[in-house]
């Protein structure tokens, strides 16, 4: 059955780029800046998990759930607010396969017009087809959802593909609602959804398609983005890994943490959102300068930008990807990189280790966590994460790294411990693709680490187990080994479809 939009005062169908930033520079909260391009201030500034609920009445045990009757009822509510706004309509497409993109739609408040252009840039073009969306988000910033955590709801109806937003101005709702369900449509069709970047690597051996696997802050979005070898980026965010090999791309555009962005170390960004096209969200400013490493309102300032801004790579001829990086910003004892084999890559996939950051709230920055493949916007049971990936490692295999962006030997207030810079990153990507890391076998967790990667002169940081041995804290590492192991093995058997394959990788 055909959702209808409920109807509003006045509706706005799918304006113009110009038209959208036009209606984005009436909003009181958003500032030109020098660059002519748009900066917005918004109330929320992360996503919100404690608001997020999926619409069922069989809930899984792992998803925050409202039964079917409260979610008919705030859906009630919230058509009932529309029929007294002003509303936008943005249609466009979530992937670029002819046969496997999917239509979607973002009903959003014309006050806030910056979250239709912002959405508008990650869309695919429908270029003037009419589509009938499958997925469909309806957005009301400025309504209130009395009872729920700050007043706020974004409530998931999977079977009905439609996603109700309720009192956040934060674009990364928007983006998020679609591609949550996009998730499982995915999932269904035999696939697993990747919270993922997607570069192509030239190489000596011929080009390689790397995945980069990471929670939001983790250096996803700036290790798709520098560059190894002229290599260009295909995705930012979301790619679907198919039964067939396949890797499709999600979105026409990227979402980027602006924090510490500058022209050296990430020249590609830093140019594509400094020029008139682009939308900022949070980003500081004074007068009409913008600074990004002024955090005094938020560290998860944000920014789009469509690809056709930058030298970027077609996932059309992508039929099979050689590697995967699994991201962890850690501060302990993961090395900078490991090399995993067979059902330990679907372990480490699973645990999804990482330090989080601003991008999860407040709730979540600063703490170590586990997210099972990175990905907090996948709307089933996790266990199906994991045996979906080892299921498709079998079928189609490729090389699989944890890459640690963190620091390791402890945080950084611990004089002791050491940074995994940028270049150090690039280097191990680099080595990577070219198949040039000498590994070893690594005594306490089974891993492969590494001895040496051209363009990293400290070992420490390849091998933590020296530092801590260096620096007479051999105990200490031998203590964390034995508590990671626990941890890990307690996390996994959390999952009871979980494969004991899986499980039994990180004993």
């Amino acid at each position: 059955m055909l959702f209808r939009l409920p109807e509003a005062a006045s509706v706005v169908e799918n304006p113009d780029p110009e038209a959208l930033k036009e209606l984005t520079a009436q909003m009181p909260n958003a500032r030109p800046t020098r660059y002519g391009n748009l900066n917005v201030q918004t109330e929320v500034v992360n996503r919100s998990k404690g608001s997020t609920f999926i619409v069922t009445d069989e809930p899984d045990g792992q998803n925050q759930a409202i039964s079917q009757e409260e979610g008919e009822r705030w859906a009630e509510l919230q058509d009932e607010y529309i029929s007294g706004q002003a509303m936008v309509v943005v249609d466009g497409y979530i992937g670029n396969d002819p046969e496997l993109r999917v239509p979607a739609r973002l009903y959003v408040e014309a006050a806030n017009a910056n979250i239709a252009g912002m959405q508008q840039q990650l869309y695919f073009s429908p270029k003037g087809e009419e589509l009938e969306p499958e997925l469909t988000v309806i957005y009301t910033p400025n309504m209130k959802a009395e009872g729920f955590p700050d007043d706020r709801l974004i409530a998931v109806d999977l079977e009905q593909g439609v996603t109700r937003v309720l009192n956040s101005d934060y674009f990364g709702e928007s983006k998020k609602g679609g591609l949550r369900m996009w998730n499982k449509l995915v999932y269904d069709r035999g696939g697993i959804p990747l919270h993922a970047g997607c570069k192509i690597i030239p190489t000596e051996r011929g080009p390689r398609v790397g995945l980069i696997v990471g929670l939001s802050g983790t250096g996803k979005t700036t290790t798709t983005f520098t560059r190894q070898n002229g290599s260009l980026p295909v995705q930012d965010d979301f790619v679907a890994w198919m039964p067939n090999g396949r890797v499709l791309a999600t979105e026409n555009g990227c979402f980027a943490k602006t924090f510490g962005l500058n022209p050296e170390d990430e020249p590609t960004i830093y140019g594509a959102v400094t020029q008139p096209d682009s939308y900022l969200e949070n980003v500081s400013q004074h007068g009409d300068e913008v600074d990004f490493y002024d955090t005094n309102y938020t560290s998860n300032g944000r920014a789009t930008f469509p690809f056709s801004l930058i030298e970027a790579a077609s996932a059309d001829e992508i039929d099979q990807a050689h590697f995967l990086l699994i991201l962890n910003k850690n501060e302990n004892i993961v090395p900078a990189v490991a090399k995993l084999e067979g059902p330990q890559a679907a372990a480490f996939f699973m645990l999804g280790e990482t330090t989080g950051t601003s991008a999860g709230g407040a709730d979540e920055a600063g703490k170590f966590l586990r997210v099972p493949g990175t990905n907090p916007f996948f709307p089933m049971p996790h266990d199906l994460q994991g045996n979906r990936f080892l299921e498709l490692l079998a079928e189609h295999p490729l090389e699989v790294y944890v890459m640690n962006t963190g620091r390791v030997g402890g945080p950084e207030s611990d004089e002791r411990s050491r940074k995994v810079r940028i270049k150090h990153s690039s280097a191990i990507v680099k080595g990577i693709a070219e198949g040039t890391i000498a590994w070893e076998r690594d005594p306490d967790f089974g891993y492969l680490a590494a001895a040496s990667v051209r363009g990293i002169d400290d070992p420490e940081i390849l091998q933590p187990k020296r530092l801590y041995e260096r620096q007479g804290r051999g105990d200490e590492y031998t203590a964390l080994v034995e508590r990671f192991k626990a941890e890990r093995a307690e996390f996994l058997r959390g999952f009871p479809s979980l494969s004991d394959e899986i499980v039994a990788a990180v004993a």
